[in-house]
């Protein structure tokens, strides 16, 4: 049974009947939550229509909490080297199992501790975090993930050249425009708003250098900026490219080892059925040969492993 449900609530590429429409009720319930909060948002909500979302909410926050403990009862699938408690402990530490947290406490949190009312808006804020929940049930929201965690080195590095160049930009257009213009370029730290609006191509206009030079560093940095600003994409973009590529090639290799897998215990099987035709071996004893090497061929988990073991043992 445990395994069956973690194969219902798991994301996987094989996918069956049961886990996709368990994906796509949850995806659901995650738009309408999340339609609810922007929807609270507006005055002259009628009462009736609170009432019923706050039954929605009910409801939303009974199944979140289900999908929670299973998640948590299910951890040792997730984690199979693990010990069951290790594992449980492991995933409960994770990022998306920290965000599921996030996603329910704000309903239970007010019945524990009493809280002001600037307090509980906070809370209700912290719904928001089941759109991260989205992730878990999207293959390519999934696959972005691992891209961006794949890549985390390269991105850390373009964000820091980034940095690095708002911070030189806003020293020099403070040494170079300060003088004409004290009240905008006051110091260093408030010229960062102006080197920030350039480099990402945003330029609000409230800030503009009048010196020749703050305008030739200001065209000078917003080309840097287009630059840099692109470095991120193209390192994505190539780590799409190389993950769909791996994958490609693993779901060739997987083939072609379970057609040679295929082929080697078809060739087994005639191995024994010319003995069977020999006399040397029984049709009992060619059955359970037979059956052992298509046991041996199959990718089990070690429960079905041992019960398919007593079947053939008991012929």
């Amino acid at each position: 049974m445990r395994r069956k449900v973690f194969n219902i609530i798991q994301l996987n590429e094989q996918s069956d009947k049961k886990n996709r429409v368990f994906d796509l009720f949850i995806l659901i319930l995650i738009i309408i939550n999340t339609s609810l909060i922007i929807i609270e948002t507006f005055d002259g909500v009628p009462n009736e229509l609170k009432n019923i979302f706050h039954y929605i909410e009910i409801f939303t926050v009974i199944v979140f909490t289900i999908e929670y403990g299973l998640r948590i009862w299910t951890a040792n699938y997730l984690y199979p080297k693990k010990k069951p408690f290790k594992a449980r402990i492991k995933f409960v530490f994770s990022p998306m199992a920290i965000l599921d947290l996030l996603a329910i406490l704000p309903f239970f949190i007010p019945f524990i501790f009493p809280s002001s009312f600037l307090v509980l808006r906070t809370l209700r804020v912290l719904r928001l975090f089941r759109l991260f929940k989205i992730n878990r049930y999207s293959s390519a929201l999934s696959m972005l993930a691992r891209v961006f965690k794949k890549k985390s080195p390269q991105l850390v590095t373009s964000m820091l050249v980034l940095f690095i160049l708002i911070m030189i930009s806003s020293v020099l257009m403070y040494e170079i425009e300060h003088q004409v213009q004290p009240e905008v370029f006051q110091n260093a730290l408030s010229t960062l708003w102006w080197s920030v609006v350039t480099l990402t191509s945003v330029g609000y206009g409230d800030y503009v250098p009048i010196t020749m030079m703050g305008r030739l560093l200001g065209g000078t940095v917003s080309l840097l900026g287009v630059a840099l600003i692109a470095l991120p994409t193209g390192i994505l973009s190539a780590g799409l490219i190389d993950d769909m590529s791996e994958r490609k090639a693993a779901e060739i290799l997987a083939n072609q080892s379970v057609m040679n897998e295929r082929m080697f215990v078809a060739d087994e099987i005639l191995k024994l059925k010319k003995l069977l035709d020999n006399g040397i071996l029984t049709q009992v004893e060619f059955e359970t040969l037979k059956l052992r090497n298509i046991l041996d061929s199959v990718d089990l988990t070690q429960e079905e492993f041992e019960i398919r073991k007593a079947n053939i043992q008991n012929l």
